[in-house]
């Protein structure tokens, strides 16, 4: 079915524009309800990040789910895998998680999670969407039957201890120097008071939300203030999350970001080493790099590629056994203790092996040689560009120019109007020649 709402990850979009309006977060609340819970009766449970609009789209969600009889448990402002988390402790119906992640202020969104704290299928949400359209038709909930909402304490305290006991009580931070940004978003307070836990000397960021700056010049798509920090401060290291905390990214000490590939190989080496590595070996996009395939392979692992999206990510994870798995944009999976992509938890993992390693991030985090790559995002307007004749025979001609020493993954992006063009190959001049001319085709049909 064409979508006329969900994306990559849920909904997004600007607030009070389609889709991203108060009458949508109506209807999701709605079908959604209709579909999880047509009995009614049920808790869900809602938390949001720093955004301004956050409240009102919160307000939709609360008047949806109470006219079908349903309960909603208000967290308030949490990270995303806290969300996925107290789903499952509550035994929720469903789990609502407002954000627009590394987007800006201007946008919201709305992620869904089943009463096993996971994203939702391509079934389960093609099911919504066809409620949604008619959300205001059918029954709702007898007068007596209406919930009344009520809010939660202790979330993010029982977050915060289950990321905590994957450290270990032999490990401690005192001896590291940390920047952390927090994108001024859900982490905000959850994400320095774990670091202080450790005993990190902590140098904090992004940490005074005011409901517009969430992501405005910080976070792990805006790296430059924490590159520029971690140097300034002589920093051991630095952690970015973004909006939402459902992701990190890592500085080293000399400024150079880390990106998700080499994070997912430093914990599948740990995990491997310590024979805790389950399905024999991870889960990564078709988005990352062949170095990371390559440093596994010497390893005697394998490395299984899905579509873009965390949750396809973890849908395969679930289906073949594997523990770990994650995108290249820092999303992180460590399915022993979260269902979805968890950027303090996977920062900690990280920590964890500097705080006992007697080299520097630079080092430690320098897990393989990534084969030349690089991406290029075209914003277009109107009809998608991947559609068109010539586009499509600029492809033909890159992948016959790669063969088998490189490879192509051109994509729309399922949260905003861009075409993402990734090319990689062993050498970067064969690399950079079948980007531009695919880049090249794009952009004239943009």
């Amino acid at each position: 079915m064409v979508r006329r709402y969900f994306g990559t990850d849920g909904i997004r979009g600007r607030v009070n524009t389609p889709p991203m309006t108060a009458e949508t977060a109506l209807r999701l609340a709605i079908a959604a309800a209709r579909t999880f819970a047509p009995d009614g009766g049920r808790e869900v449970v809602i938390g949001r990040d720093t955004r301004r609009s956050g409240d009102m789209i919160e307000a939709a969600l609360i008047a949806g789910l109470t006219s079908m009889g349903l309960k909603p448990v208000l967290l308030g402002i949490v990270p995303t895998p806290t969300v996925a988390l107290m789903t499952r402790e509550a035994g929720a119906a469903l789990g609502l998680m407002i954000s627009a992640s590394h987007n800006k202020a201007d946008d919201n969104g709305l992620k869904l999670f089943s009463p096993d704290g996971i994203k939702l299928t391509d079934a389960e949400e093609e099911a919504i969407e066809a409620g949604m359209a008619t959300a205001f038709e059918g029954g709702f909930a007898a007068p007596p039957a209406i919930a009344t909402p009520h809010r939660m304490t202790g979330a993010t305290m029982l977050y915060l201890e289950r990321c905590l006991e994957t450290v270990g009580t032999d490990i401690e931070f005192s001896g590291l120097k940390i920047v952390l940004d927090c994108a001024h978003g859900a982490a905000f307070e959850v994400g320095p008071a774990a670091l202080r836990r450790l005993g990190a000397d902590l140098t904090i960021i992004g940490d005074r939300p005011d409901g517009l700056n969430i992501n405005a010049g910080v976070g792990s798509t805006s790296t430059d203030h924490l590159k520029s920090t971690v140097i300034q401060s002589g920093a051991d290291i630095g952690i970015a999350f973004d909006g939402d905390a459902d992701r990190v990214i890592v500085i080293d000490e000399l400024g150079a970001e880390v990106d998700g590939d080499q994070v997912m190989a430093l914990i599948a080496g740990e995990l491997h080493r310590t024979g805790r590595l389950t399905g024999g070996g991870m889960v990564a996009t078709i988005m990352s790099n062949m170095g990371l395939a390559e440093y596994l392979k010497g390893l005697n692992l394998t490395l299984a590629r899905t579509k873009v999206g965390d949750r396809y990510v973890g849908e395969h994870m679930r289906q073949h056994g594997f523990n770990l798995g994650g995108e290249q944009s820092g999303h992180i999976i460590l399915s022993d203790v979260s269902t979805t992509g968890d950027g303090l938890l996977a920062a900690l993992q990280v920590l964890k092996t500097v705080a006992s390693s007697d080299r520097p991030a630079s080092d430690v985090l320098r897990v393989f040689d990534p084969a030349p790559q690089e991406l290029v995002n075209v914003r277009f307007n109107g009809k998608n560009p991947m559609e068109t004749d010539s586009v499509r025979a600029a492809l033909a001609e890159a992948d016959e120019m790669l063969g088998d020493r490189g490879r192509m993954v051109v994509r729309k992006s399922g949260t905003e109007p861009l075409i993402r063009v990734m090319a990689e190959a062993l050498d970067k001049d064969l690399m950079q020649r079948a980007l531009s001319r695919v880049v090249t085709a794009v952009e004239a049909e943009a």
